[in-house]
């Protein structure tokens, strides 16, 4: 028996692609480890969390800081995930040629995408260094902080995050880069 063979796609081939049209507006696709996969659909939950986080994020953050709503990160030169939120240094003026690489903070809202976000995009956020992973978890009412990224030969992608804190509802969280603008968990939850 023959084994299947699939393709692996870089960041510049995907990005060429889009550029060609070949996706239509519709199609929710994000590049993960080489691999396109369909993004979550968006239930009015999961939309109403993107913008919670978003509001407490922009808040906490302030100027000189950009709150990057499901806007594309290029991780690496095969992954290009668009996490529902992430905060990069400068405006959005600043990544007009280029998106950013280097997010200080990922957040991905789960519902249907949480075994997803919690194995394949936290090796591949922990792999690009990015320091802080939170996972707005929708299913279990908790916020997951994921911190310490190390190599770790059993993750999807080579590296986990050494330390993950799951938060209930009543308890805050300071991002590693605004440590001094805890978040409650209920501003993040719909």
């Amino acid at each position: 028996m023959l084994a299947i063979r699939t393709k692996r796609w870089t960041r510049v081939e995907y990005e060429r692609l889009i550029d060609l049209g070949v996706f239509g507006p519709g199609d929710r696709l994000e590049l993960l480890g080489g691999q396109l996969v369909l993004a979550e659909p968006q239930s009015t939950d999961h939309y109403t969390a993107v913008r919670r986080v978003t509001r407490a994020l922009e808040l906490a953050f302030g100027p000189g800081w950009e709150v990057r709503p499901q806007g594309p990160i290029a991780l690496d030169e095969e992954s290009e995930p668009e996490p529902d939120a992430a905060v990069v240094p400068g405006t959005f003026d600043d990544y007009r040629r280029a998106h950013p690489a280097r997010p200080v903070l990922a957040v991905e809202v789960a519902v249907s995408s949480l075994a997803l976000d919690r194995s394949h995009k936290a090796s591949l956020y922990a792999r690009a260094s990015v320091a802080d992973y939170w996972i707005v978890n929708l299913v279990d009412r908790v916020v997951e902080v994921h911190r310490d990224p190390a190599p770790d030969a059993e993750a999807p992608y080579g590296w986990a995050y050494a330390s993950i804190e799951v938060l209930i509802s009543a308890a805050t969280i300071a991002p590693l880069a605004a440590p001094t603008s805890p978040i409650a968990v209920t501003s993040l939850l719909p």
